[in-house]
């Protein structure tokens, strides 16, 4: 590991000035389950580490009159076990409580999870976040794309969004603070997710100088609304998702008013499908319902080669995260 300059800070308003204009320069240290990974590897060299672990305002999850924040310092297992976010926001709890696995869920923060950089090996073995060879094409394209994207996938970035709790927040329409130099930023998380389009860019929609403060629900879940979940992994051990997906309908009774339905890990982000909304919009939710509406998700869903198999997992975790709000607590 190389040398780096440290810094803790213990006030919000003191991190921006500790970190970089540019990316790469320095890096912001929480849970550090994914960042010192990647420093080992050589997949980010810093100069700089901000290890904002001391900085108690982001951390906790905190009950206002009309809103619920939580604080990116939050570790996953606190998420999980928090009794509001159980009783208004219970696929939160259930999707944070079966991250990864307890000794990461433990460490882990919610604003990590949702900055966590791709899986994607070409990434991770040093090749860049587009993954491409000297001559300017995709080393996916030309290799093992087996855990790469179905949807979203026309290029140049084929890597996977690998937050497995940022479904479930987009479906519940949560906001993301990000506090910078100028003050504090608040955006749909879903807006969050970018796609970018050259290695000098980033996934989130984040400056060098910014850091998530914390994710934003309604304080009480709104009237009629139902979420679940559902991930598919090769192994109920601890493993990196094929496929999740999220599902937040809101009831007219046993009619479905209006739909929220979010697939992860199949796109370079987390894939609102408006045609699966859209289809499920007006009926009552039936096994036939549902998978009709996960047909409809999946409809776009495209092959890189070796992992079309995806676009089946992918199919019935939208199915199932349906049938689950349906049948889930109101």
């Amino acid at each position: 590991m190389r040398p780096f300059d440290y810094a803790s800070p213990t006030k919000k308003e003191q991190v921006s000035d500790l970190l970089g204009s540019t990316w790469g320069e320095t890096e912001i240290l929480a849970g550090g389950t994914d960042l010192l990974s990647l420093m080992k590897d050589e997949v980010t060299t810093p100069r700089r580490l901000v290890n904002i672990k001391g900085i108690q305002e982001l951390q906790g999850v905190r009950l206002g009159k009309d809103q619920l924040a939580i604080g990116a310092l939050t570790t996953l297992v606190e998420v999980a076990a928090d009794p509001h976010v159980q009783r208004e926001y219970p696929a939160l709890a259930a999707a944070a409580g079966e991250a990864a696995s307890p000794q990461i869920r433990n460490l882990a923060t919610l604003g990590g999870n949702l900055c966590q950089r791709p899986r994607c090996w070409y990434f991770r073995t040093g090749h860049g976040l587009l993954a491409q060879g000297k001559d300017g094409k995709s080393l996916v394209l030309q290799g093992d794309n087996r855990y790469h994207a179905i949807l979203g996938n026309d290029g140049p970035a084929y890597f996977v969004s690998p937050s497995t709790i940022a479904p479930v927040l987009i479906a519940y329409s949560a906001k993301i603070r990000i506090l910078g130099p100028h003050g504090t930023r608040e955006i749909l998380l879903d807006k969050f997710f970018v796609v970018p389009r050259n290695d000098q860019e980033r996934e989130h929609d984040l400056l060098p100088n910014e850091v998530v403060a914390e994710i934003v629900l309604p304080g009480k879940r709104p009237p009629g609304l139902r979420a679940g979940h559902y991930e598919v992994r090769q192994k109920e051990a601890f493993d990196w998702p094929y496929a999740t997906a999220a599902a937040a309908l809101v009831m007219n009774g046993s009619t479905v008013k209006s739909a929220r339905i979010v697939l992860g890990h199949v796109a370079p982000i987390p894939w609102l499908s408006a045609e699966a909304a859209q289809t499920l919009t007006g009926k009552a939710v039936t096994q036939a319902s549902a998978e009709e509406a996960a047909t409809a998700a999946l409809g776009p869903a495209r092959s890189l080669g070796h992992n079309s198999h995806k676009i089946h997992l992918a199919r019935v975790a939208v199915k199932r995260a349906i049938l689950a709000a349906a049948g889930g607590a109101a």
